[in-house]
């Protein structure tokens, strides 16, 4: 029951997965950029291709819960269930009440709870509607936009609406307004699902002001967490994090929380796409942050409230042994530092593995030369097939979400 994880290394024991559905299928070339996605997955292949990340993971003793599942289960209490339609309504931006009379009474229509809550994901066409009758003026602008409800194809990257911190969670507030959306889910399960009600504590909620994302956040050792400030998380994020970390918590264990200043821009668009730790003493990582990276180390100020802040002058192998409490850390550059492969594989998140033990690591097979690299490093690696889920711009450890590892 309830959530622990402390680490990004130790034995992955349950993990929340998104399998990809019909939501994959209302991507179209005209909105990509507004939902977020470079291509469009094919999304039979894609499914084959997660089955086959899931399956890897259960025969290594993980257990796989998934997202729709979990939100169908709470959702069997008609009165939570009725709150939920209420607030997908309102959060999908309905504001004319012959369209909310209508979605409403086309949600409520479904007896499967699991087929409610994939039909969420996956958006609303208007011409799965009755005929609407008098429109607003805000529908008649929009009659060329085919969704009343748009899709979350972006579900399939669990790390990214919540993260798991000890035994508390980050429940974020995304940087775009499509994605914000998907954090519906966790706050419903976290709120009323009965393996964690009560037993999960919030060190952030989906209605503060500043946009973070779990990509951005590493549980390097049960002291230590390291948050990404990046093109989807703000410092002003971070600080409300570590005061409510080192001041309001009941989680006494963590001392120090490292900010790493990574670029913005879309390729290393959160600090687990630039490096992911692997083993007690390794880490992947693109060779474009291995010049001067600014780090912040954040303590406990002295007064109630208060946040000690120092900027590291050090490399960032030396930052990462101090704090790991290692004589030396080995950083695997992604690509080998070939500038043309680096590129290509870290668009296509050769940086972004997930650790399953220590010294063990699952990998995209289309990532070879980063992965045979890995191998000469004496890590051993699960490949899956990923010609479809890459097109999303995420990895396996993207596409994961960790609820239990050993301690």
């Amino acid at each position: 029951m309830g959530i622990k994880v402390t680490s990004e290394i130790k034995t992955l024991k349950k993990v929340l997965l998104h399998k990809p559905g019909s939501e994959i299928e209302n991507l179209t070339p005209d909105y990509l950029e507004r939902l977020l996605f470079d291509d469009i997955p094919f999304l039979e292949v894609a499914q084959q291709e997660h089955d086959a990340f899931a399956e890897i993971l259960r025969q290594n003793g993980v257990e796989v819960v998934y997202l729709h599942e979990l939100a169908a289960e709470v959702i069997a209490d008609e009165e939570i269930k009725e709150q939920f339609i209420q607030q997908f309504i309102k959060e999908a931006g309905i504001t004319s009440p012959e369209l909310h009379k209508n979605v409403y009474e086309f949600l409520k229509r479904f007896k499967n709870n699991e087929d409610l809550i994939r039909k969420t994901m996956a958006g609303i066409n208007k011409n799965e509607l009755p005929q609407l009758g008098k429109k607003s003026l805000s529908d008649l602008a929009e009659d060329d936009y085919p969704f009343v409800a748009d899709p979350m194809p972006n579900l399939y990257f669990t790390r990214d609406p919540f993260a798991t911190i000890g035994e508390g969670v980050s429940l974020n507030k995304m940087y775009s307004v499509t994605r914000n959306r998907e954090t519906l889910y966790a706050d419903y399960i976290f709120k009323y699902h009965k393996d964690f009600k009560g037993q999960v504590e919030r060190f952030y909620d989906r209605d503060f002001e500043y946009h973070i994302e779990g990509g951005d956040i590493l549980n390097l050792t049960e002291k230590t967490l390291a948050i990404g400030i990046s093109q989807r998380t703000q410092a002003d994020a971070i600080e409300h994090i570590a005061k409510q970390i080192f001041f309001k918590s009941q989680n006494k264990d963590i001392e120090t929380i490292l900010a790493f200043n990574i670029p913005n821009n879309r390729a290393m668009m959160h600090l687990d796409t630039v490096f992911t730790q692997i083993d007690v003493d390794k880490f992947t990582i693109h060779p474009g942050i291995q010049g001067p990276l600014q780090v912040f180390e954040i303590t406990k100020g002295n007064v109630e409230g208060e946040l000690k802040i120092e900027e590291l002058n050090a490399k960032l192998e030396d930052v990462l042994a101090k704090y790991l409490g290692v004589e030396k850390v080995t950083l695997i550059q992604c690509g080998g530092g070939d500038k043309v492969i680096a590129d290509r594989e870290q668009w296509n998140d050769g940086s972004n593995t997930l650790c399953i033990k220590p010294g063990e690591v699952v990998v995209y097979s289309r990532n070879y030369i980063t992965n045979k690299l890995l191998v000469d490093n004496g890590i051993k690696i699960h490949v899956i097939p990923s010609s479809e889920l890459s097109r999303g711009r995420g990895g396996p450890r993207c596409m994961s979400m960790p609820l239990v590892r050993e301690v």
